[in-house]
């Protein structure tokens, strides 16, 4: 994969908790961008609003540092998330209906949809003996014979891609960011199930906040097949605002991103808690994504504890996927592969989100035995979280203070749970 931009240029702040201003913000993404791109047809690859990052004045820095631009597309990477509609999308940027068809008439804000097929074009093949060599000993046959490598056609009908977007330790990858705003950003079903079951096969504890994964490696190998100039604004994110910024080589930018993100976005404690409050945020908005509550705080879960995932606005476990996850429930990761036959018809997606929210288990004499409980404390109700196999309390008869102040009892309170991890330090 090559860029317009070969040498890095990064900023990053000297400790944790500073930030950088949106000035020095702008200042670093012009200079790392130059002028590479002018008379060029530009697409930039965004995140939705289920990341933290300040992206209202990364659009208008972007916008600005792509001036010389023929023209310029801003697309929501969604995987398969629910698209945007119109005034969602100029929330997510910043903009005023009145500025879309004003000052940014010139601008494009679109969504992926990674089920049209009009939307996609093919790269190829990555082959099933492919797979096996990037999976080593992760392969299972459950993973089939291959993927196709599908992509949103935007990426080889522009003449050159930005990626913006920020890296966090991450449940199926290792850590978020770069390439991955292509698989499974903008692909399809096929790239995103395949990836997300090898990753499932390795379970959340052994994947999370480690670099170098096989999903990350397929995910590599299959960006290689994308001859459109790619450029990375890696950023690291802290309460909302740029810790740092890394723009040139998607990989590269990508790795320094990781370094940084691993300095920031772990914490490190002495013991695993026997029970945790962990809040997700309103920007979940969905149990599809506010399982990140769970992931990031699953490596210090303490065998037979039990994690609430607090989310009393939450109502919906998944707008696109609900009827399979209402199907399967959730399970661990045995649960599935001792029963292949019974659950093969369904997305591997779905089933490694299931394992993932779940955590790990084990089957016995055909039983399962999760290694944790975990309790949904939200707007869905008891029947809807039986049939899932998850723990139920009304969140109103939850009182936050008890859980504040006691990580000596064993007994953590997470008020902002999704972006950083939670691991033990003899683990490390």
């Amino acid at each position: 994969m090559n860029t317009l931009t070969p040498n890095l240029t990064s900023h990053t702040t000297d400790r944790p908790g500073v930030t950088m201003s949106h000035e020095t913000l702008a200042a670093t993404l012009k200079e790392g961008l130059g002028s590479a791109f002018d008379g060029k047809r530009m697409l930039v690859l965004i995140p939705d609003h289920t990341r933290s990052l300040p992206l209202p004045a990364l659009f208008k820095a972007t916008v600005d540092a792509l001036a010389g631009a023929s023209s310029l597309t801003f697309m929501v990477a969604l995987g398969t998330h629910p698209p945007l509609p119109q005034d969602r999308l100029d929330d997510l940027v910043g903009i005023t209906a009145e500025e879309r068809t004003g000052r940014y008439k010139h601008v494009r804000v679109v969504n992926h949809g990674w089920d049209d097929p009009n939307e996609l074009t093919t790269l190829g093949e990555l082959t099933k003996a492919e797979i096996q060599a990037i999976a080593g000993e992760r392969w299972h046959p459950t993973l089939g014979d291959g993927a196709t490598i599908r992509i949103n056609r935007a990426a080889v009908e522009n003449d050159a891609i930005v990626i913006l977007g920020p890296t966090f330790p991450h449940e199926v990858v290792g850590y978020s960011g770069g390439a991955k705003y292509f698989f499974p950003g903008i692909s399809d079903g096929d790239m995103i199930n395949v990836t997300h079951w090898l990753g499932a096969l390795a379970g959340v504890r052994r994947t999370i906040g480690v670099a170098d994964t096989p999903v990350r490696g397929m995910i590599h190998a299959a960006a290689e097949r994308l001859d459109t100039p790619t450029t990375l604004a890696a950023l690291v994110v802290e309460h909302g605002e740029l810790a740092g910024m890394i723009v040139g080589h998607p990989f590269e930018a990508w790795q320094e991103a990781v370094n940084l993100s691993s300095e920031r976005h772990i914490q490190w404690v002495d013991r695993p808690f026997k029970r945790v409050l962990s809040v997700a945020p309103p920007m979940y908005d969905e149990l599809w994504t506010a399982g990140k509550a769970m992931y990031k705080l699953e490596p210090a879960l303490a065998e037979g504890g039990e994690l609430i995932i607090y989310a009393p606005h939450l109502d919906v476990v998944s707008h696109v996927h609900g009827r399979w996850i209402e199907e399967i429930g959730y399970h661990p990761l045995p649960y599935f592969l001792e029963q292949w036959d019974r659950f093969k018809h369904v997305p591997l997606g779905v089933l490694a989100h299931s394992t993932h929210v779940r955590g790990d288990g084990e089957m016995v004499g055909g039983v399962e035995k999760p290694r944790a409980k975990v309790t949904l404390a939200s707007k869905v109700p008891k029947e809807m979280c039986d049939r899932l196999n998850l723990g139920y309390l009304d969140p109103d008869t939850i009182d936050v203070t008890s859980f504040q102040n006691r990580e000596d009892e064993g007994i953590l309170y997470v008020p902002k749970a999704g972006e950083t991890l939670y691991k033990v330090k003899e683990s490390a």
